[in-house]
């Protein structure tokens, strides 16, 4: 594999163009590390979709957020970006509209993967991040951060994701638990935060199952706070009325709000989703339940105490939008309460044990 030769002492403008979803945006965070400390005098951007962009509120390795999406059209973002005469662009999404932004950008410098869609639009190509890491299975962090290796970035030490928990997202985090429940959030003791929702039924795990989980914490004096979006408050409703453990659950928190929420828990337990890598960012012990998703791909990206959860099958990963193997996911249902409390153990033991 032969490196791209930029002369990064003549870069003065960087911009990654990451589109999609939360933990996308979350696992985008090593690689905006790895820049700022390389070009700390350079301006370092990123390209987010409008909704998401929240989620990286504070944090002090990127300068600016360009959003695209309900509240601007993707020609007046493209026209932007273009303004800005950026030296280097990193596609890390590889998606069409990421690709024409990364082209629309009119730099000299653009990287993407050879097996991107248009891919002749960039003229740096890398041909998979397995080649550059040298190993046959690459975390999502991986294969981004391979992207600014191959163009010379030093990124061996494979950053971990992080977040910002702002003061103002702390302040209205504690302003709303009051408002529901008529108590502080400094006075509910040890807590663990749940996400038992998740993007398809394959990766989503029984609300029963979680509520199973609520009372073996209950046993260990941790309470539980559960957490969905709007449009998911069933999960949250299933949850509570599965057991007569008191759950504290919020469908109308902000991004920032869910990080601060995370960032004060003493453990995580929920679905591979975007709120697990979240809760991850911020060294927050986790135990992550797994169905159709690759798991190398989507693991927790932290140094913090973490486990995984599944049960094997042959026909994972999937793309997870339906079981086209059995017609209902085994995969996750077929995931095991007591496996979970096990992994649950292990977790805060080893909290326990960090300095």
């Amino acid at each position: 594999m032969t490196r791209v030769g930029i002369d990064w002492s003549g870069v003065r403008r960087v911009l990654v163009v990451r589109l999609r979803s939360i933990g996308d945006t979350v696992l985008s965070t090593p690689s905006l590390i790895a820049l700022k400390r390389f070009l700390p005098s350079a301006k370092v951007d990123i390209l987010l979709e409008d909704w998401v962009a929240p989620v990286l509120d504070g944090f002090d390795a990127v300068d600016e957020i360009i959003t695209v999406g309900a509240g601007r059209s993707k020609v007046a973002a493209a026209l932007e970006i273009r303004r800005r005469n950026y030296d280097v662009v990193f596609n890390i999404h590889g998606g069409t509209t990421a690709t024409f932004f990364t082209f629309a950008t009119g730099a000299p410098h653009r990287v993407g993967y050879q097996n991107y869609r248009y891919s002749f639009l960039h003229n740096h190509r890398l041909s998979s991040s397995a080649d550059f890491w040298k190993q046959d299975k690459t975390h999502s962090a991986e294969q981004q951060l391979a992207l600014l290796g191959f163009t010379g970035v030093p990124v061996n030490d494979r950053p971990k994701s992080r977040l910002a928990v702002t003061s103002a997202a702390i302040r209205s985090l504690e302003d709303k638990f009051y408002e529901k429940t008529g108590t502080q959030l400094a006075e509910i003791g040890k807590v663990a935060l749940f996400h038992p929702a998740a993007a398809f039924n394959t990766k989503e795990w029984a609300a029963e199952n979680f509520a199973r989980v609520a009372e073996f914490l209950a046993g260990k004096n941790l309470g539980v706070i559960a957490v969905a979006a709007k449009d998911e408050q069933r999960v949250l409703e299933d949850l509570n009325s599965a057991t007569d453990v008191p759950i504290h659950s919020f469908s109308d928190l902000t991004l920032p709000e869910i990080t601060a929420l995370a960032s004060n828990a003493d453990l995580f337990v929920g679905n591979d989703s975007g709120i697990a890598h979240m809760a991850a960012a911020v060294d927050t012990p986790s135990v992550v339940i797994f169905g159709s998703s690759n798991r190398d791909h989507w693991r927790p990206w932290t140094d913090a105490p973490n486990e995984i959860v599944f049960e094997g099958f042959p026909c994972q990963p999937c793309p997870g939008h339906e079981c086209k193997q059995f017609g209902e996911p085994k995969c996750i249902q077929s995931v095991r309460v007591d496996a979970v409390y096990d992994a649950v153990s292990r977790v805060l033991t080893k909290e326990k044990r960090r300095p």
